[in-house]
């Protein structure tokens, strides 16, 4: 009776783990593969590492996404990874290259957030880090090879984590329009925490911005230390009169560290009163958009073309 219960908890804990994703594979035909490899730079050990596509993409989901997202949602988010490092390797590493001999690297600053599996069971812990570890890949594996194209060539896939509702054209937040990266409305997004507030003292936004601001009466306070000289689309400041000097929104968001470029502000007792609504740029795919989608039934490639407009998802193993 010890045995059989010690089997059955062994099999019960491996179901819980993941082993449905592995029976799976073992009983599907093998794959060939490609050996597609990406050179990345990695900030901590500051050396560059040979890796295999799919393998970073996997790393590169983990840091990105919550892994309790649906599995729909993941994939989405897979294939917009894979399409980043493809781009960036069809032209030769030198676009947003963060290290020579590089086609990318770890820092999301600077590309795409990456964790090997160490990092991964640090996060989600030894137990979790099983179950979480492979639901991601799965949801990798399901998509192996597709990259999002626009005319035949390989997007530039941006995504940030909430947009508050409405995503916007790139054109209002980077000036330069781009055809498939156009406004869209954002009907489930599921961001549980959407309004953050932050109360930042009068000077610290004046030295961070570069301007003179002085305090002034409250009545007048907002419109004389703040102005929207050019909204976007949405709605959502474009381009302000800070004082004597126009600054941008994602200026003020970068510099400021805000959430996001959807804020809006109040004077009060030497301080500027943020609230924002959603988290990032607010271009191209909205994480817990996506999440919505995916919850009410759209696959990845409806999410894909939900937020990227006009675009095809191809295989790139299929291409010569």
């Amino acid at each position: 009776m010890r045995k059989i219960f010690i089997i059955t908890l062994i099999l019960a804990l491996l179901l819980a783990l993941g082993v449905p994703w592995v029976v799976q594979r073992m009983t599907e035909p093998k794959v060939q593969e490609e050996g597609t490899i990406v050179r990345l730079y990695r900030h901590d050990t500051d050396t560059v590492e040979l890796i295999s596509l799919e393998d970073y993409v996997t790393g590169v989901v983990a840091a990105e996404m919550p892994a309790l997202f649906p599995a729909e949602a993941l994939k989405a988010q897979a294939v917009a990874a894979r399409t980043y490092v493809v781009k960036r390797m069809v032209a030769g590493g030198v676009v947003n290259s963060c290290h020579e001999g590089a086609d990318t690297c770890d820092n999301p600053s600077h590309a795409q957030g990456w964790l090997t599996r160490e990092a991964m069971k640090e996060r989600w812990g030894k137990l979790k880090y099983y179950q979480y570890y492979y639901k991601i890949r799965m949801a990798v594996d399901d998509t192996a090879g597709e990259i999002i194209t626009h005319q035949g060539q390989p997007i530039d896939p941006v995504f940030h984590a909430a947009c508050g509702g409405h995503t916007e054209n790139a054109e209002d937040v980077w000036k330069f329009a781009v055809p498939y990266l156009k406004g869209v409305a954002c009907p489930y997004e599921a961001d549980p925490e959407p309004v953050r507030r932050v109360a930042l003292p009068l000077e610290k936004v004046a030295g961070a911005l570069g301007v003179d601001l002085q305090p002034v009466p409250v009545s007048t306070g907002q419109a004389q230390l703040i102005k929207v000289v050019e909204s976007t689309a949405t709605g959502r400041p474009k381009t302000l009169l800070v004082g004597d000097r126009h600054v941008t929104a994602s200026e003020m968001r970068q510099k400021l560290g805000l959430r996001s470029t959807n804020f809006t502000w109040q004077y009060r007792d030497g301080q500027i009163i943020f609230a924002t609504t959603g988290y990032g740029h607010g271009v191209g795919m909205c994480q817990y958009g996506a999440k919505g989608l995916a919850e009410h039934g759209y696959d990845y490639k409806q999410i894909i073309n939900h937020y990227y407009t006009g675009v095809q998802i191809n295989n790139i193993n299929n291409n010569n």
